[in-house]
């Protein structure tokens, strides 16, 4: 036998032979890795939710909400804080994504979410649209997420949507814009009176 193909030989017998306990063990360790990853991010999740049980049921659309002005098929990518992007909201399953249908009445937002909790929110909590890029654990072009800002108790809330067809979306923060803005005119001139009200009353009593 020539050199060289003594040295092959030598070679194809010195060839390692494969530590099968060696790599079992590493994708066990993987495997617990990636559990034990889970299982903190579903406790930070519980946690999160506890630290918001103080935010209050959610409201169930009325029973004649009125004539749809307009309606959306599409994701409910999650709520935040209003303005902070990545503080989510996980209480009464705002932190669930899904699938969404939003229909905008002069009543307000009904949100009807195959899975999940639907809700409802009211013309008077409205407090605006626009559009953005990202909400908490979801990113997309510049303009593929409807924002919308409401208040539900003592807290603002941002909620992100995305439509199928993602060109509605300037339509809807127009008509969310024009409803919040004329509830929140409703309001002040409804408290203007309201004073003015109690200020002549009050001097009329003076007055005798």
């Amino acid at each position: 036998m020539t050199p060289p193909l003594i040295h092959l030989a030598e070679a194809q017998k010195s060839a390692p032979v494969t530590d099968w306990a060696a790599r079992i063990g590493w994708v066990v360790g993987l495997l617990v890795f990636v559990v034990f990853v889970y299982w903190l991010m579903r406790q930070g999740w519980k946690w999160r939710g506890t630290l918001q049980g103080d935010l209050p049921e959610l409201p169930t659309a009325p029973a004649d909400e009125g004539e749809p002005k307009l309606r959306l098929t599409g994701r409910y990518h999650g709520s935040t804080t209003a303005g902070q992007w990545l503080d989510r909201i996980v209480a009464r399953g705002l932190g669930t994504r899904s699938r969404a249908e939003l229909t905008l009445t002069d009543q307000g937002l009904d949100v009807v979410r195959p899975g999940a909790e639907d809700f409802f929110v009211p013309a008077a909590a409205l407090r605006g649209a626009r559009l953005d890029k990202g909400i908490a654990g979801k990113v997309l072009p510049e303009g593929g997420l409807l924002i919308v800002t409401w208040r539900h108790g003592d807290k603002e809330i941002d909620s992100g949507f995305r439509s199928d067809r993602a060109g509605e979306h300037p339509a809807w923060v127009a008509a969310i814009d024009r409803l919040s803005t004329t509830q929140q005119g409703t309001t002040e001139h409804s408290t203007t009176e309201h004073h003015t009200s109690t200020t002549e009353h009050t001097e009329t009593e003076g007055a005798r």
